[in-house]
């Protein structure tokens, strides 16, 4: 049975590289986290003798970009910190992206097994098993593990501060060990609650409050020195260094961001979900199989042998998710701290179901729904991680733009990045730094029959972007509307994306997987990026599966332009 716990264990990190490897770029919600990775890993941190602020100024996208919010680079300084004895192994900026972003995601599939011990203790081998296949079968949080998000920096914390919460409920009463791990639970919270993401001070409320109604912990034993010890390390984590890449004294971002989104209701902006976002909508999508919610909850806390622990997980959880309800904008990862501990009590109601299939009809029927909800889940896992690999079309045409198009040597290009290139996958790691960037460098390097160098705009300025003379600094541009763009320009060639799903009858023909737009004919012809690559792979699969499997059935997805690459006519006049 040990070896195949192992097993299971594995599957967690695996599926977490997985989603890493086939859907290898960013977000605009990740950039500064990985802006600011890069940064600090490529430019190093000031020294002494040189002037800070002009040093982060020449350096640091976030002095250009700083956001509506003040970030914290903490978070980015510890990735940064632990990628930096393996650089010199990669090759390419690129590389050592993807190498950051495993890091991050193997610390949280870490955080997920050493939970799952604690699974396996409280509710049993079985139990810890079924934790391991429900959680490795939900999409967002393997696919979000490795993604630089605020959150899942939190997210290791917050699931090492459960398997804590739990190890203490599984420990004798008498054991000294009982408080350490209640307060270690609260530091762990209350810390990264500091550091990286304000709502969980909710969190720590509702498990206080929880723990202390229950006569778990006591005022003077946890309470105190849990929430004087986590607020103060955490504020030594986070003010000096913050400060520091700020240039601005004190600073602490995370209130800076409550401040601004909760007391003056900024967070709105951004959109308003009814109270029941995140109870009908939210927790079903982030627990991704109906029957852990539907079937396995409700048997954990109807069961007597499984219901005291299983409250103790459930009520502090959902009483967090229950008061963050009242707060107007809603997003699902702002509560996907819970899930592990909700996938920890399903857990332990599958392992019921599963040990009594053979006692009577009824385990046998809900143990065979049981499997095949959770083989369901794996498919459609695979198939949303295929389609969301495709909604990063910026990312996909800058890596276009260095690798498939031939750039004459020699030579310094421009590039201009607007707006969706940039929320869509384009970072400082994927820029193409080989050459000389500096001015003096440039000029250096023209006799230099070997060079090139590269420069990059990122500019949003609606007085340069109706100006003519702007858009001649370029040789290069992504566009998401090339008829914006000033001046005569060669279509070299478009990235598709994401557009929509429609589910096939039998019967029913698919169309073209690229919806049809009037535009010049690329230049380049045969290069595919790597969404040409995903659909054709998606369209191969449907002449594999649709008849023989699923019977005429089938997902159909659409695809359509998002990135135009553009190449200026006037410094390529006979094509490229």
């Amino acid at each position: 049975m040990a070896r195949l716990e192992v097993l299971f264990y594995l599957l967690i990190p695996t599926f977490i590289l997985i989603h890493l490897f086939v859907s290898p770029y960013t977000k605009v919600e990740e950039s500064f986290n990985m802006q600011a990775i890069h940064d600090i890993l490529i430019h190093g941190i000031p020294r002494k003798t040189e002037n800070t602020s002009q040093f982060f100024t020449t350096n640091y996208d976030h002095v250009s970009f700083p956001g509506s919010v003040p970030r914290t680079f903490t978070g980015a300084l510890i990735l940064s910190g632990l990628s930096r004895p393996w650089v010199g192994l990669f090759s390419s900026p690129a590389h050592l992206q993807l190498l950051n972003r495993a890091i991050l995601g193997l610390a949280n599939a870490f955080a997920l097994i050493a939970f799952g011990t604690a699974v396996q203790k409280a509710f049993g081998t079985s139990a810890g098993i079924w934790y391991a296949l429900l959680q490795a079968s939900q999409f967002h949080v393997v696919y979000y593990a490795s993604r630089t998000l605020p959150n899942m920096f939190a997210f290791v914390f917050s699931t090492i501060a459960l398997r804590s919460l739990l190890n203490a409920y599984t420990t004798s009463w008498s054991s000294t060990a009982v408080p350490r791990n209640y307060r270690l639970c609260l530091y762990l919270l209350t810390i990264s609650g500091i550091v990286s993401r304000s709502e969980l001070a909710i969190l720590v409320g509702t498990m206080t409050l929880y723990l202390f109604a229950t006569q778990r912990i006591s005022i003077t034993g946890v309470i105190i020195p849990a929430g004087l010890g986590g607020l103060s390390i955490g504020l030594l984590c986070t003010v000096p260094i913050d400060s520091f890449f700020w240039q601005s004294f004190p600073l602490w971002p995370e209130w800076t961001a409550f401040y601004y989104n909760t007391i003056l209701g900024h967070s709105a902006d951004w959109g308003v979900s009814p109270w029941h976002f995140y109870f009908l909508n939210a927790l079903p999508r982030l627990l991704m199989n109906p029957m852990t919610f539907l079937v396995c909850i409700p048997i954990a806390v109807l069961n007597p042998a499984t219901r005291r622990r299983s409250l103790d997980l459930l009520v502090p959880l959902l009483g967090f998710v229950g008061l963050y309800s009242f707060l107007p904008h809603k997003e699902w990862r702002f509560i996907i701290y819970v899930i592990p501990g909700l996938t920890a009590t399903a857990a332990a109601g599958a392992s019921w179901i599963w040990t009594r299939r053979a006692k009577s009809v009824i385990y046998a029927t809900l143990s065979l729904a049981l499997v095949g909800s959770v083989l369901i889940s794996f498919v459609a896992s695979t198939a949303l991680l295929a389609i969301s690999s495709l909604n990063y079309p910026g990312g996909v045409a800058l890596d276009f733009l260095h690798r498939k198009i031939e750039h004459p040597v020699g030579r310094h290009f421009q590039v201009h990045f607007d707006n969706l290139a940039c929320q869509t996958g384009v970072t400082r790691f994927l820029e193409n730094h080989d050459g000389p960037q500096t001015i003096s460098d440039i000029l250096e390097a023209q006799n230099l029959a070997n060079q090139r160098s590269w420069g990059y705009s990122k500019t949003e300025d609606p007085s340069l972007l109706l100006d003519p003379i702007f858009w001649s600094n370029f040789d290069y541009v992504l566009a998401e509307k090339p008829e914006k763009v000033i001046g005569r320009w060669n279509v070299v060639h478009v990235v598709y994306g994401f557009s929509s799903i429609r589910v096939l009858k039998p019967g029913e023909k698919s169309g073209s997987p690229a919806e049809h737009v009037d535009v010049a004919e690329p230049q380049v012809l045969g290069a595919k990026d790597f969404t040409s690559k995903v659909a054709d792979l998606w369209n191969t699969l449907e002449g594999m599966v649709r008849t023989r499997i699923l019977r005429g059935w089938w997902v159909e997805v659409k695809m359509r332009p998002k990135i135009w690459i553009l190449a200026n006519q006037d410094r390529f006049p006979s094509g490229l």
